[in-house]
C-alpha cells in the first residue's frame, strides 16, 4: 500500500502507517540544518519524512521504548535511534549534546504492529497472553494489573481511561470472574467483560476496556504528562511541537498544555490579563485526516493534530 508522499518502504507500512503525515511534516516548518526529535519512533515513517527534509547538518534523534521498533532503524550518520521512554528526553538530548532543538513529534497512536503481534495482548481479536507492555522489560503485565486492583481501582481505571456507560459494572464482572479462575488472556478478560456491556456496542466497549487497560499497564498519561513537562525545556525558541492523538484523554491534555503550559489547562495571567504561556498555537483547531486518507487507512480516523511554536516565557 502506498501511502502519501513515497516516504515508506515496505517494512514501514507493515509495521504502522502515520496518521496525518503530510500535514505533520509541513507543520514542523522543518529547516535543513535543525535538530529534530521524533519520540514515538515505531515504524520509521515520520522519522524517514523529517530526514528527507534535512541537508547534511540536520541531526534526528528518534525514541522508542520497544526493542521491536529498533529493526526499523535507519542508517544514515544524521539519525540516532535512543531506546527509551520519552518521558526521558531531556535527560537524552543532553546526554547526546544536541542543545536546544528546532522540533519535536509525538505520534501517540499504538502501531498496528503491537495490535496484530498475536503475542502481545493489545487485541480482543486474538487468543493471546494478557501482556500489553509497550516495554518488555517492564515488570508489571496487563495481567497482573488484572489479578492485583480491587474493584474499586478498576472502576476508577474505566472511569479514567474509557468510555463506558456502566464502569463498575464491567469492574465488577472482572472481580466475579477471576474469583472462578485466573484472567491470564485476551479472551478470558473479553469473556468476563461481555457479561457487562451492551451487546449491541460490542466491540466498542471491548475495545475501550482494553485501551483503558494498556494505558495503566504502561503509564501512558504520565509518560505523556512528563514528555509535555520536558518539552519546554529542550526546544528553543521558534521551535515546534506537533503532536498526534487519539483520544479525547490526551488530547484533552495537549490542547490544555499547548494554551496554558500546563496540563490542568489553568490560565496564569499578567497584571493586564493576558495570559502567561509558553507557546503560540500554530494550529487554532486539530488537524483531522481527509475523507481520503480514512479511506485509504481506516485507522486514521480519529487522529487528531496539534501544532504549537515555543516562545518561552517571562521566567525563562
Amino acid at each position: 500500500m502506498k501511502q502519501n508522499s513515497g516516504f515508506f518502504e515496505m517494512s514501514d507500512t507493515s509495521y504502522h502507517i502515520p496518521a496525518l503525515l503530510d500535514e505533520t511534516i509541513n507543520l514542523l516548518d522543518i529547516k535543513p540544518d535543525g535538530t529534530y526529535v521524533d519520540v514515538t519512533f515505531g515504524g520509521g515513517g515520520h522519522s524517514r519524512a523529517i530526514l528527507s527534509k534535512l541537508d547534511e547538518k540536520g541531526r534526528l534523534f528518534s525514541f522508542d521504548r520497544d526493542m521491536d521498533a529498533y529493526r526499523n532503524r535507519i542508517d544514515d550518520p544524521r539519525f540516532t535511534f535512543v531506546h527509551s521512554n520519552f518521558r526521558f528526553i531531556e535527560n537524552f538530548i543532553r546526554f547526546y549534546g544536541a542543545g536546544k532543538v528546532d522540533g519535536i513529534l509525538a505520534d501517540l497512536g499504538v502501531s498496528f504492529h503491537h495490535f496484530d503481534a498475536g503475542d502481545r495482548g493489545f487485541s480482543f481479536r486474538t487468543d493471546a497472553p494478557l501482556d500489553m507492555r509497550m516495554n518488555r522489560n517492564a515488570s508489571k503485565t496487563a495481567a497482573d494489573i488484572i489479578a492485583e486492583s480491587d474493584e474499586q481501582q478498576l472502576k476508577k481505571m474505566l472511569n479514567a481511561y474509557a468510555d463506558l456507560k456502566r464502569p463498575g459494572n464491567v469492574a465488577k464482572a472482572i472481580v466475579k470472574a477471576r474469583e472462578e479462575a485466573p484472567i491470564e488472556t485476551t479472551f478470558q478478560l473479553a469473556d468476563a467483560v461481555r457479561k457487562a456491556i451492551d451487546p449491541r456496542q460490542e466491540k466498542k466497549e471491548l475495545a475501550q476496556v482494553f485501551q483503558a487497560l494498556r494505558i495503566e499497564t504502561n503509564d501512558e498519561m504520565g509518560d505523556l504528562r512528563k514528555f509535555l513537562q520536558a518539552s519546554t525545556k529542550v526546544l528553543r525558541k521558534g521551535g515546534r511541537l506537533a503532536v498526534l492523538t487519539y483520544h479525547s484523554i490526551e488530547d484533552r491534555m495537549v490542547k490544555n498544555f499547548m494554551k496554558t503550559g500546563n496540563i490542568e489547562g489553568m490560565e496564569d495571567k499578567d497584571f493586564f490579563g493576558r495570559v502567561n504561556t509558553p507557546f503560540k498555537p500554530v494550529t487554532k483547531k486539530p488537524v483531522e485526516p481527509s475523507e481520503k486518507e480514512i479511506e485509504e487507512n481506516p485507522r486514521s480516523r480519529s487522529a487528531k493534530l496539534r501544532v504549537a511554536e515555543f516562545i518561552g516565557n517571562d521566567r525563562d
